[in-house]
C-alpha cells in the first residue's frame, strides 16, 4: 500500500521515487565493472612481419614524405618537389629509364598521416611502377 500522509481534511497519497533501490543497483554494477575491467585483454593485431629482401635492387629512388605532407621525389641526380599526382608520373617514366633492377621506395616521416603514405603507394600504383618499398627503422 502506497505511503499515505494526512492533511488536514483528506488523505493523499505520495507519490515520490524511492532512490534507495536505484543508487544500491548503479553501486552493484559499478563494483562489477571496477572488478572485471583489469581482467579484459586490449584486442592485439596481428601484422604481418618482414624479413630482409633476398634480392635487394641495385638502384632505387626515394619518395620523402615530410611532416606537413609534401611529397619529394629523390634520385642519385637530383630532388624535386612534387604533387600527389606528378609522384607516379615522374617514378614511373625515372623507373623506364633505368636498365638495371630499379625500385622505388617510400621514407615517410613517423608523424605523417597514414592516409598520406597511402595515397603515394596508390599513385605509384596506377602510374605503372613495378617494384616499391617502405624505408622503416630497424629495432625498436
Amino acid at each position: 500500500m502506497p505511503a499515505m500522509a494526512s492533511r488536514g481534511r483528506g488523505r493523499r497519497t505520495i507519490n515520490e521515487i524511492n532512490m534507495v533501490p536505484f543508487i544500491d543497483v548503479m553501486l552493484v554494477l559499478l563494483i562489477i565493472f571496477m572488478v572485471t575491467a583489469p581482467m579484459l585483454t586490449p584486442g592485439m593485431m596481428d601484422v604481418p612481419t618482414v624479413g630482409a629482401s633476398n634480392k635487394p635492387p641495385k638502384v632505387f629512388a626515394t619518395v620523402l614524405i615530410t611532416k606537413d605532407g609534401t611529397l619529394q621525389f629523390k634520385t642519385s641526380e637530383a630532388t624535386r618537389t612534387l604533387n600527389q599526382r606528378e609522384i607516379g608520373e615522374a617514378a614511373s617514366r625515372w623507373q623506364k629509364a633505368q636498365t638495371g633492377d630499379s625500385a622505388v621506395v617510400i621514407s615517410a616521416d613517423k608523424g605523417v598521416q597514414y592516409e598520406t603514405v597511402v595515397k603515394a603507394m596508390d599513385a605509384l600504383q596506377k602510374a605503372g611502377v613495378q617494384r616499391v618499398g617502405l624505408s622503416v627503422k630497424q629495432g625498436g
